[in-house]
């Protein structure tokens, strides 16, 4: 990077020789604040917002405690292998964003190891918005969404499609699904972090709801037949 070529003999308002150093020094990397795993979305930017709005205190005290996770837990496994919709965010060289759904099962999406998550991308409109971005740009961002237990869980990251791989699709093709696969997205995570249950509106899978109900009926069942059961033997007591 070409510099502005600093005259000798300094104005009182310029910056001191110590200082033009110091800003040298951070421009080659020599003076670089510590580096944490949320600084993948808390950019100076942000940091200088939040430090604007009141909250850089206590996202520093996080960061320096040992910031977002970096590793997929057994706890966020099951989280992950238990949702049925997703979303997946990429950019295109422009910075332009996108959001993509994508759904199946629950277990459609799969965790291979404790970096990396990976689904079968089915056909669909035939758009290929997310993989063209992910051509341009590999940086990506997985939001998942709990409804009826009001958690949300964001990851950064980096994905890319595999195509041509049958081993992989058999893998993570869901069992007796009926869809057709076009590819395999595999998304390495960066930095995990969870979302307070704050305005998350509850609501529950239809699945769900209809097992409560099954459930409900089948105890009406059982109480009824025990009240028609203490009926016949107050009517039996009643007739001796």
């Amino acid at each position: 990077m070409s510099r502005i070529p600093t005259p000798t003999l300094e104005r009182a308002d310029a910056p001191s020789a110590a200082h033009r150093k110091s800003l040298a020094a951070r421009e080659d990397g020599r003076d670089r604040a510590p580096s944490y795993a949320s600084d993948v979305a808390f950019t100076p930017s942000v940091k200088a917002v939040q430090a604007r709005k009141g909250s850089r205190h206590s996202y520093k005290r996080m960061e320096e405690r040992g910031s977002w996770q970096t590793r997929i837990t057994p706890d966020l496994a099951r989280f992950i292998e238990a949702q049925t919709s997703i979303f997946l965010g990429t950019a295109n060289r422009d910075g332009q964003p996108y959001i993509q759904h994508r759904g199946g099962p629950p277990g459609f999406l799969q965790v291979l190891d404790d970096q990396t998550i990976g689904f079968a991308d089915f056909a669909g409109n035939r758009q290929y918005i997310t993989q063209g971005n992910l051509a341009d740009n590999p940086k990506a961002y997985l939001f998942l969404i709990d409804y009826a237990r009001q958690r949300r869980i964001k990851l950064w990251g980096q994905a890319r499609v595999a195509e041509g791989d049958p081993e992989l699709t058999a893998r993570l093709m869901p069992e007796d699904y009926q869809a057709r696969v076009e590819q395999v997205v595999l998304f390495t995570v960066a930095a995990w972090d969870t979302n307070c249950p704050q305005h998350i509106p509850q609501r529950f899978e239809a699945a769900d709801v209809a097992a409560a109900l099954a459930e409900r009926d089948r105890r009406i069942a059982l109480l009824e037949g025990e009240i028609e059961r203490l009926r016949g033997g107050t009517d039996a007591g009643s007739s001796a």
